[in-house]
């Protein structure tokens, strides 16, 4: 990267943090009650580095072998790293001992098998279950109907601990910014709140992104993946 490319990374991200103080504030939050993840997908590793020089806490991945790649490079030093993308069970080998949480927990499945590989490294793997909140056939996620059976279930097995749920409702108008699925989202985050299960700890609710995520906010969330508003348009050259 260039010295130029690095000040523009740099305005950019004190940019997007000053609109997620100012989102949570107007919801009644500090800024801290909001945790950034920085989507670097398609981003190399030094642009990951640059970011976490600017002041990126909080790395989030969408690709296993990519995050492996950048992973063995350092990329991440300094950051947390989290999972945010679709996941295969045939790739959880290679998260569990390098992502403190995986986002994308869309099925009782995949929980299950996180937990079954979680078990064998001797970790406690903290994850979210992603809900299908716009029940979008062509993407993943528990419909809404299917959580109590699946917190039910994935309490019970001690290699995985639940923090919270993840959404990606469908792409948003300008008038509604997803207004409504945000709605949804944080009430079913409430009412499971409410019921205190044992092993469930309701600590996130990761719904927003570049477009949306000042919306998000307003409507409870307090974790936002932002890729865009970041990095600028994808696709960045990874090696």
């Amino acid at each position: 990267m260039t010295q130029e490319e690095r000040i523009t990374l740099a305005e950019r991200i004190k940019d997007v943090q000053a609109h997620v103080a100012r989102a949570a504030v107007a919801s009644g939050r500090r800024a801290e009650d909001i945790t950034l993840v920085a989507a670097t997908k398609m981003n190399d590793a030094d642009r990951v580095r640059a970011a976490i020089e600017a002041g990126i806490r909080v790395c989030g991945e969408n690709r296993v072998q990519e995050l492996t790649d950048k992973y063995e490079q350092n990329a991440y030093a300094g950051a947390d790293l989290q999972f945010i993308g679709t996941l295969q069970s045939n790739k959880i080998k290679y998260l569990i001992g390098k992502v403190s949480l995986i986002q994308s927990v869309g099925s009782l499945k995949l929980g299950q098998a996180i937990a079954k590989e979680a078990a064998k490294k001797g970790i406690t793997q903290d994850i979210l279950l992603e809900v299908n909140i716009g029940r979008e056939q062509a993407k993943s996620g528990l419909m809404p109907e299917m959580l109590p059976e699946a917190l039910d279930q994935l309490r019970l097995l001690p290699a995985i601990r639940i923090r919270g749920l993840m959404a990606i409702p469908p792409i948003a108008d300008e008038t509604t910014k997803n207004l409504r699925y945000f709605n949804e989202m944080h009430q079913i985050f409430v009412d499971i709140l409410t019921k205190k299960y044992d092993n469930v700890n309701m600590d996130y609710l990761s719904m927003g992104m570049t477009n949306d995520f000042e919306t998000a906010i307003s409507c409870g969330s307090n974790m936002v993946r932002i890729g865009t508003a970041i990095f600028g348009a994808r696709p960045y050259p990874v090696p």
